[in-house]
């Protein structure tokens, strides 16, 4: 089994020895560093090779976003922090997940699966070469490996950012990986089926099933969040047209 090197950074000692105790649970990660703030983790990353950090924001010295933005070549980083908020501004600097406190180890659990498959997947990709040609039709294709796979808009029900890559889910409850960035996807993808919702879900506004002030359901099966930055743009394109009322305008 392959191990994968990571370090904490977190200036609160029992929140700290939380995740090392939730971390130490995997046995695919292998625990290098564990450090008091910013600094001291920036000082570890520049004599140690490390595949994950986990690193609070609230830091002295230097905090998350400084660490993050000091590194030329970071890691995959996973925030966690107590300030909601941050969330913003964490997407911005492409980590892979942004985990607010206090953590569990099934939510740790889910953070650590999807950097370890963003690993893999950027591990693999001189050698599994992925594209995306649109056509005028209802539908798009994508190289997995050495196949074409093509995908009719509306089989598609949202679509999820590794960073580099994204991760296209089907109704049928398939993923398929492309080596495109949700970025470059948004702008190629056909805007009377698809809608960006938060900086990490594009979603097929067709299969919406319900909508709250924080997330939506996707064909009644998926629950997506959605970011107060995309709300009302979802709601004045998809929804508010179709509101059934109480008084008819004249």
């Amino acid at each position: 089994m392959t191990k994968y090197k990571c370090i904490i950074a977190d200036d609160n000692i029992l929140e700290r020895d939380l995740l090392e105790m939730h971390v130490s649970k995997m046995p695919q990660l292998e625990i290098v560093a564990s450090v008091a703030d910013g600094f001291e983790a920036q000082q570890v990353l520049a004599n140690t090779e490390v595949d994950i950090v986990f690193s609070d924001i609230d830091m002295p010295l230097l905090n998350g976003f400084g660490l993050v933005k000091s590194l030329k070549k970071p890691p995959v980083v996973i925030f966690i922090s107590s300030h909601a908020e941050y969330a913003v501004e964490s997407y911005n600097l492409d980590v892979i997940d942004f985990v607010v406190k206090p953590v569990t180890f099934e939510r740790i659990l889910k953070s650590v699966t999807k950097a370890i498959e963003y690993i893999e997947l950027k591990n693999a990709a001189p050698t599994r070469q992925v594209s995306m040609t649109l056509e005028k039709e209802n539908y798009f294709f994508i190289r997995e490996s050495n196949d074409l796979v093509k995908l009719h808009f509306e089989e598609v029900a949202y679509i999820e950012s590794m960073g580099d890559f994204s991760k296209i889910f089907t109704l049928q409850d398939k993923r398929h990986i492309t080596l495109v960035s949700l970025k470059n996807l948004e702008v190629q993808l056909p805007t009377e089926y698809f809608t960006r919702v938060h900086k990490s879900f594009i979603i097929n506004h067709d299969h919406i099933t319900a909508i709250s002030n924080d997330e939506m359901v996707i064909a009644t099966k998926f629950t997506l969040p959605l970011s107060p930055s995309y709300r009302q743009g979802l709601l004045d394109k998809v929804v508010n047209k179709k509101i059934v009322t109480r008084h008819l305008s004249k």
